[in-house]
């Protein structure tokens, strides 16, 4: 059992640019992500251009840098890592 949670943080600054990208690295890498929230400003007049997303990994630590080294290699998003040790 993995003894350490990690959760990433994504802030995407051009959805509309990005997303593409962003969800075929997210799909590659199903085994990892064990939580996905996803948010953007939503109105009757607009539909906001950047989002963030909240992941809650799941994985060997080779698996979750792995996918943080593939989310920091793409243009456009911002990626904050966070890890608490579960003990």
């Amino acid at each position: 059992m993995n003894s350490e949670i990690n959760i990433i943080a994504i802030k995407v600054l051009d959805r509309i640019k990005e997303a593409g990208r962003l969800q075929k690295t997210l799909s590659q890498n199903t085994g990892v992500i064990k939580t996905r929230f996803g948010f953007h400003e939503l109105s009757e007049s607009k539909c906001s251009r950047t989002g963030l997303i909240i992941l809650e990994l799941n994985g060997t630590k080779s698996d979750c840098n792995l996918l943080i080294d593939d989310l920091n290699n793409i243009g456009g998003i911002k990626v904050e890592v966070m890890s608490f040790n579960n003990k």
